[in-house]
């Protein structure tokens, strides 16, 4: 999420053209959005397979998600409407057509205010997040705005493990029956590769994979907020 974070000040300074990003982790850790000041004391105590869990910091708002058997994506981009849900709406598109091109029709949530006291991201969908036919919340998503840049990103439920999703959050998590066989790699693999069709289309754009460069590794990791940060 450094990464995003530098991504987006790329973008704000005319730097770097919009990025879409996946990616996802390499061991189970609770992400806290931007401004939340309140989650379970317990948490600092969680392990799981031994291993402790991590607790990160977002660079944007919202409330807690636990990354585990899910996939991240991430937009940076510019000149978007100022209005906060059109924005969001119009990033979320490509997720729609996406999913839709897999076989899943997603919808927007309607969670009321309430949802500030939940600290669990996924325990309520606002209008931001998409949920499944059932109604279960599967993308999450969040923003940080720099003037009329945008950083958006948000966590797909794929794989999530129920066991641990229920030690953290102390309920069970909202069923996915998802119409694809794949599993794994493979599974992140041909959601990856769908959802970026679908920007490509739906944004009229080329997309360009472009890694990091050296020197860039180097300005993400000199941040000097980058501590708070993956």
């Amino acid at each position: 999420m450094a990464i995003d974070q530098w991504l987006l000040e790329q973008q704000q300074a005319g730097k770097q053209p919009s990025v879409l990003r996946f990616y996802t982790w390499e061991s189970p850790t609770i992400s806290l959005g931007y401004h939340q000041r309140r989650w379970p004391a317990s948490w600092q105590k969680l392990t799981w397979q031994e291993m402790p869990l991590q607790i990160i910091r977002r660079p944007t708002g919202g409330r807690a998600v636990l990354h585990q058997g899910d996939l991240t994506y991430m937009v940076v981009t510019s000149g978007l409407t100022s209005k906060r849900w059109q924005a969001y709406q119009e990033i979320c598109q490509f997720l729609i057509q996406g999913w839709r091109s897999l076989g899943v029709e997603l919808h927007y949530g309607c969670a009321g205010r309430d949802y500030i006291h939940n600290p669990n991201c996924f325990g309520t969908a606002t209008g931001a997040d998409l949920v499944l036919s059932n109604g279960s919340k599967f993308i999450g998503s969040a923003q940080l705005r720099r003037g009329r840049t945008i950083l958006q990103h948000g966590s797909i439920r794929l794989e999530p493990d129920a066991e641990l999703y229920t030690l953290v959050f102390g309920e069970v998590p909202p069923p996915i029956n998802l119409p694809l066989t794949q599993q794994g790699n493979i599974l992140i693999q041909t959601v990856v590769e769908a959802l970026t069709k679908a920007a490509r289309d739906y944004f009229g754009v080329e997309l360009v994979n472009q890694p990091l460069s050296e020197q860039e590794w180097q300005e993400i990791q000199a941040q000097p907020n980058l501590s708070q940060f993956v």
